[in-house]
């Protein structure tokens, strides 16, 4: 297991993968962005015609199929059968069907045995999604949560879209993140709640480097209390 674990959780648009993987080249640490797990397998199931909703299914292409998580000039590479789908797996139709397989709890339970594979092949690893403090590295050394008005997620969504050259309208994104947000909280398996000793961090007025400002310290601060007590 990774000596120094950093996780970061948090609903969508709050800034988490900017922020880890900005976090992760201070740290000279690898970044795991769990949401990608998640994402490639939805894509490989909608690429097999699988009903998301019927988990055995679903476990029959992640058995099935060879997943490979890499990461390179900072970046997370996610390739599914040898083909890269680092960009595929953000496309809209993965987007708005990866919540059936995020709330399907053997699902998870097989999703985090690979984040936990992947984090023991380093020594430090900023590793972000909605349940790495509470429920894949309960014992991680620093726990960290996001969060952000709605409003706010939402433009940031949008912007998002628009520099990636697509159209999108602010109140169905608002309205979509509304309903991801309760279909995460409410989940039996691994919902989204900040783990108990999480520091918690409002990023609505903060820019990504605030927010990363902020967590260094908090991490210098704990590991110069570790070295003195």
């Amino acid at each position: 297991m990774a000596e120094m674990i950093v996780t970061i959780d948090g609903p969508a648009g709050v800034g988490k993968s900017t922020v880890s993987r900005m976090l992760a080249k201070i740290l000279g640490a690898a970044f795991l962005d769990t949401g990608a797990m998640y994402r490639a397998l939805t894509l490989a199931a909608l690429g097999r015609n699988v009903d998301l909703t019927d988990t055995q299914k679903v476990l029959e292409v992640l058995e099935g199929c060879e997943f490979e998580f890499t990461v390179a000039d900072d970046e997370m590479r996610v390739a599914v059968d040898g083909r890269d789908v680092t960009a595929a797996i953000r496309a809209p139709e993965v987007t708005a069907a990866v919540r059936h397989v995020a709330a399907a709890g053997l699902l998870r339970g097989r999703l985090v045995e690979m984040q936990r594979r992947f984090a023991a092949r380093y020594d430090r690893i900023v590793t972000e999604g909605r349940d790495q403090g509470t429920v894949a590295f309960p014992d991680a050394g620093f726990k960290f949560f996001l969060a952000a008005d709605v409003d706010e997620r939402a433009q940031r969504r949008k912007l998002q879209l628009e520099q990636a050259g697509a159209c999108a309208d602010i109140r169905q994104l608002k309205a979509d993140i509304i309903k991801r947000d309760a279909s995460d909280e409410n989940r039996l398996a691994g919902p989204l709640i900040p783990a108990e000793d999480a520091v918690i961090i409002d990023t609505t007025h903060l820019d990504a480097a605030g927010v990363v400002k902020e967590m260094v310290e908090i991490i210098k601060r704990k590991t110069n209390g570790a070295d003195s007590g």
